[in-house]
């Protein structure tokens, strides 16, 4: 996987997303937060939402990337999911195509035990499903 190096910028994507989801965290409704940057510096932030039917729970990449959408901007340059404890998480296999569907040169955001990164979202999904 290639691990680039963040910048400020991510840094602040970083702080927003954590700053969100604790304003916004509530106990089985809104768990995870994500924020994203478009290509033209716009910047979106969403929450999950839970269900208590967990096959109709949306995750927060998704929120984020259909504000983008509905604002006419969904070019994502970054994206970064935040869990309530401040713990940056990957995004599912779901919001993996997701984001790739939207911008296929995308950077997540993430973390693991060597620290912050980031990394192109199809190093995520080196088997991406495709249209014909």
């Amino acid at each position: 996987m290639t691990r680039l190096p963040i910048d400020d910028r991510d840094q602040e994507l970083i702080r927003q997303a954590r700053d969100l989801i604790t304003r916004r965290y509530k106990p089985d409704v809104h768990a995870v937060s994500s924020v994203l940057i478009t290509k033209s510096g716009n910047v979106f932030e969403g929450i999950h939402l839970e269900a208590y039917i967990g096959r109709i729970a949306v995750c927060a990449e998704a929120v984020t990337i259909g504000i983008a959408a509905t604002q006419g901007d969904s070019d994502i340059g970054s994206i970064v999911a935040v869990y309530h404890t401040g713990k940056i998480v990957a995004p599912c296999g779901m919001c993996r195509e997701l984001i790739s569907d939207y911008a296929s040169d995308a950077l997540v955001i993430l973390e693991d035990s060597s620290g912050i990164f980031k990394t192109p979202v199809l190093d995520l999904l080196p088997i991406k499903y495709e249209r014909e």
